[in-house]
């Protein structure tokens, strides 16, 4: 079974292209099972057991923070970070991307009686999702690249944190991301000033990093 090779494996990570829904069901559900980040697609199942690090979790945490730097600059637009949420559309595709971002109206609430994860059947997708890639850059690229272009997820951005490069995509007529200088989610955000503040980690925190693109989006304004 999946989760006893997952169990017994010496490496944190499980790669398959043969599972099914229920393998993905049996590590998701696992009591004993504490896995980082999980994806399903097409029999492609993937999990990360290993710990979250702190180049990953910086960049993680100053992404979101430019989110809440657009939307203080755009109060009247709603904007609802769920980063590392749990995603699914039962039987077909699963994922819990870094960054998760809804714009506009029917943002999805949860209610106490509900499972702890967002159902693509009764909610609609996110506009915005992202992975922060320390070590899974071709996968980001690929496999799960797929994935959220099937869903339909208008933007999708991967962030290189040893590159200190942004990827980012929009969605085309033909269902296949196209590469964007420019998010069309966040409007008049660069994708080069994201960058640039992504190198500014190298000498400050991601708090200043923030507040240095906050500042460069006001004098845009």
């Amino acid at each position: 079974m999946t989760v006893i090779s997952l169990k017994t494996s010496t490496s944190p990570i499980l790669e398959r292209h043969d599972a099914t829904w229920q393998d993905y069901v049996a590590i998701r559900s696992h009591p004993d099972l504490e896995w980082q980040k999980l994806s399903f697609h097409r029999g492609w199942l993937w999990v990360n057991m290993g710990k979250e690090g702190p180049e990953h979790a910086s960049v993680s945490d100053l992404m979101t923070a430019i989110f809440f730097a657009w939307a203080f600059l755009h109060p009247d637009v709603p904007l609802q970070s769920y980063g590392r949420c749990l995603i699914e559309y039962p039987e077909t595709h699963a994922c819990a991307p870094d960054l998760v971002l809804y714009k506009g109206e029917n943002i999805p609430k949860y209610q106490a009686s509900e499972p702890r994860r967002i159902d693509l059947r009764f909610q609609r997708p996110p506009d915005l999702v992202g992975e922060i890639a320390d070590t899974t850059l071709a996968l980001d690229l690929d496999e799960q690249k797929q994935l959220y272009a099937s869903l339909g997820i208008p933007e999708y951005w991967v962030i290189d944190v040893k590159g200190r490069r942004v990827f980012a995509f929009a969605l085309a007529k033909d269902r296949r991301y196209r590469a964007i200088a420019q998010s069309e989610v966040l409007a008049g955000l660069q994708i080069a000033l994201l960058e640039q503040a992504l190198e500014r980690l190298a000498s400050e925190t991601n708090t200043a990093a923030a507040n240095w693109l906050l500042q460069q989006l006001q004098r845009q304004a």
